[in-house]
């Protein structure tokens, strides 16, 4: 059996869909996409991700993009604990979560908030104050929604650990790794008590980037 990931290790997404192999005890290879020096354009990238996105997905042949559907593969294809409630209703509240993020969360809290304060830095540049503002007024929003939604305890949804809690967890270290954005979280006991727990799961060590 081959499984290779393509993207970067830093990607969100990408760490997201390995957080589902580590919690399935699927072996991987990971295959970096310098997406910062542009590698996710380059032809055979576009090959498999016509978006020019992160990340792509393989297993024995079998080729796929998009991080939901990956995970979701993940999680049907694999042995393993089951990373999808059984119950309904759950696992509609586990797929509204990953939908709030996609759609409102990782912009305004990765592409604008994370990425002004941390990334433009690295990168030499001079981060815009006001776009980083304005990711983090919307992306609390996000947070606080999400602090709505969740069933409280080490996870988001009932019945353990799911695709929710692997969605987040990428987004909320970068998030909580700036003061403002720790202050934020900090203001949400549910997520705070969830990240908490989730810091020391031994998926999320394993997978924790350096952006050193």
């Amino acid at each position: 059996m081959t499984v290779t990931l393509h993207g970067p290790a830093y990607s969100t997404y990408v760490r997201t869909v390995r957080l589902a192999l580590e919690e399935k005890g699927v072996a991987y290879d990971l295959a970096d996409v310098d997406m910062l020096g542009g590698a996710h354009t380059a032809p055979g990238h576009v090959a498999r991700q016509p978006f020019a996105k992160v990340p792509a997905f393989e297993h024995d042949g079998f080729a796929l993009y998009e991080t939901f559907a990956i995970v979701r593969y993940v999680d049907d294809a694999f042995p393993g604990p089951a990373l999808q409630p059984s119950d309904p209703r759950a696992r509609a509240r586990m797929t509204q979560i990953c939908a709030v993020l996609d759609s409102y969360g990782y912009g305004a809290l990765i592409g604008q908030f994370f990425w002004q304060l941390a990334v433009v830095p690295m990168t030499g540049g001079t981060p815009d104050q006001a776009v980083a503002d304005a990711g983090l007024a919307r992306g609390t929003m996000v947070l606080g929604e999400i602090e709505k939604l969740a069933a409280g305890g080490l996870t988001l949804c009932e019945g353990g650990i799911s695709l929710a809690d692997l969605f987040l967890l990428p987004i909320s270290e970068y998030v909580g790794m700036m003061p403002p954005g720790a202050a934020a979280l900090a203001a949400l006991p549910k997520l705070s008590a969830w990240a908490a727990g989730m810091a020391t799961r031994p998926s999320v060590v394993a997978t924790r980037p350096s952006l050193g």
